[in-house]
This record gives structure tokens, sequence and C-alpha cells, in this order.
């Protein structure tokens, strides 16, 4: 996809990694923004003196940013955190991200490294033990919330030098949001997912999921302009949920009650039912799409089709129809940014 920022070269800290990056090897596989992955070799297990890598989660709200990645002149993710960093050492650090985002997309936890030499403000030169993770996590979030307060450290953990954040990266989990309901967004829903005006089938969408599923040449759902040598990509879950609306508070008849079917709820939500001033809730519902690496803008692309699939414009035969074409032309329109939430990035940590 990238559920990711603009996969072409990046300006900033992809391009340029630490002075003794190693040598590469064959290209095995392509990462989820659609550049090719490399696989690193030769890269000593041994810390260069005083410095240490620490891996850092992060969430963030993704509606002020240009993306994940560091741009020229643009408020981007890296960009923050890099000069949160910077307050807190005393010197610029670079950032690499595990997973690129685009303007307008979440991240409920996205993670990257980076590597600090602590040095005695007090004696310049001299070189002290490194920070503890929780001293990281606690400083640099308090530079962060003096920025906005749209980003914030929720792990740090110690992590040898030859650990990448991104090439370690086993797998991927991307959430999309969608509201179904007449009534216009609410304001603390602005940004935060895809209104759909019309009804959405439930049963319907998760049976185009099944469709889609597994490993299939996605070539209906990768954006122009991907980077990535092949198509093929392995879907290891792709399902659709109905979830409780956010933020949400209990209506008195809920309070009553310790618990509520769907159909109990509808009936509590209609017009007649609410009192002034109260608004009727939207369905939520969530698109769930884990893989080891996605094709650029391939979630959003795949959620497309799904709405469509929920609204009654397209069919489950549709949906074969698009996969076989081989063509992002076949695929319905691609959904926004502002609905897609980076949910997880799984490791097999040292």
């Amino acid at each position: 996809m990238s559920e990711d920022s603009k996969h072409a070269l990046d300006t900033g800290t992809d391009t340029v990694e630490s002075p003794e990056r190693p040598s590469k090897v064959a290209k095995t596989s392509e990462n989820h923004s659609g550049e090719e992955e490399e696989d690193y070799c030769g890269m000593s297990r041994n810390p260069r003196n005083g410095i240490q890598r620490y891996l850092v989660a992060i969430e963030y709200i993704g509606t002020r940013f240009s993306g994940s990645q560091q741009q020229l002149n643009c408020r981007t993710v890296v960009g923050v955190l890099q000069e949160a960093f910077h307050k807190f050492v005393g010197q610029p650090v670079s950032i690499f991200c595990s997973s690129r985002t685009d303007a307008g997309v979440h991240a409920l936890s996205n993670v990257c490294h980076v590597d600090v030499e602590r040095i005695s403000k007090r004696k310049p030169g001299e070189v002290l033990p490194p920070h503890e993770p929780a001293v990281v996590k606690r400083a640099v979030n308090h530079f962060l919330q003096k920025n906005e307060g749209d980003v914030m450290v929720t792990d740090v953990r110690s992590i040898p030098l030859d650990f990448h954040a991104r090439f370690k990266a086993q797998e991927r989990t991307y959430f999309y949001r969608l509201l179904s309901g007449p009534e216009p967004l609410s304001t603390f829903e602005k940004d935060r997912a895809w209104h759909v005006p019309e009804e959405l089938d439930l049963p319907a969408m998760q049976d185009a999921c099944k469709v889609l599923v597994g490993h299939h040449d996605f070539s209906s759902f990768r954006a122009a302009g991907c980077q990535a040598k092949s198509p093929v990509r392995t879907l290891d879950e792709l399902n659709v949920s109905e979830v409780a609306p956010t933020p949400y508070f209990p209506s008195i008849l809920e309070r009553n009650q310790n618990s509520l079917t769907h159909e109990d709820s509808l009936c509590f939500h209609t017009e007649s039912s609410l009192g002034f001033g109260m608004r009727r809730k939207h369905r939520c519902l969530v698109v769930t799409a884990r893989a080891r690496s996605f094709l650029y803008h391939q979630v959003r692309l795949l959620v497309g089709v799904l709405k469509a699939v929920g609204t009654g414009d397209l069919t489950i035969s549709d949906v074969e129809r698009i996969l076989n074409a081989k063509t992002v032309t076949a695929a319905s329109p691609m959904a926004p940014s502002c609905g897609l939430y980076l949910g997880h990035v799984k490791y097999e940590l040292p």
C-alpha cells in the first residue's frame, strides 16, 4: 500500500543509514509500502562504544501530519519525534520507522528505532552509561507534549545494534473504521473514520473477505506507482466486525441493563427514544487486515471494495472479477486515509 506514505524514495532518515551500514544481499520480499525490503548480512552484534539502540513504540493522530516519514518543510511524525529526542539528548538523532503512513493515517502502535549516545552535559565529550528505557520514555514524552501532543511514546526497549525496526518486523496489522448512518458525523469522530451514509450489509462484507483473504496476485489492489517487484501477497487475515462506536456513553436504558442485543440497541436509538440534544449513534464497522507486508495503498483499496459490497453496489461475483482482473482500474474508489489505523507491528524480540 503504504497504508503508508508516498513510497517514493524518502528524502529523510531512510535514505541514510549509520556509517557502519552492512552489505546488502539478494532482495527476498517487499515491504508494506511497496518498496522492496533488503535483508542484511554482516551486521556486528558488538555495540559501538557508548551507543545504545532503542526500540520505540509510538501512537499518533495522523490528521495534522504530512505522513510519518521526514519531508522538507512538512510536519511529520519522524520529524517531531527526532526533535523531541534532540532536546532530550542534546544532539541530532536519526529515527527509522517500521511502517510508513500517509497523511491523515493514524497509529495505535507504530515502531521505530533510534541510536543514542549519552554525552555528559557537564563534561562535554565524556560518554556516560545509556539511559534506562523508562527514562527515555518519560523524557521524550515530556517534549512531545509541548509539540501539539498528537504523538506519544508508549513503550521503549533496549535492543542490539543489529536489530532494525523495519526489516525485523514479522507482521503488520491495520484497522479501518467505517461509521454507517444518515446523521452527520460527530465532531468527536471528525477525521477518525469514514462516514458512509448508507446502511452497510455486514454479512455480505464478511463473505467478500473470504474471497480476498489468502495468497493472491493483488494487482487490482495496488496503487499506481507501487515500486514492489511482485504484486503477490499473503493476506493472513481480512475480516469485518461491528463494534460500539467511540466515544461511547451509555444511555439511561443501557445503564439499567447489564447487556443489550444489537436489536435492543437499535430500538433505544430511534428518534422517539432520544431526548432533546441527544444524537443518534452510527453503526461502527472495523475492517482488520493482517499480513507480513502490503502493497502501496492495498488496505484502502480493499476497504473501498468491501464498502461497495456493503452498500450493494458490488456482489461477491464482482469481487472475484476485480481480483482476477489484475488491474487497479477494476477496483472501487479507494477509501480515504482518515479511517485507517496502523494497529500493531509484530516482532520476535531479543
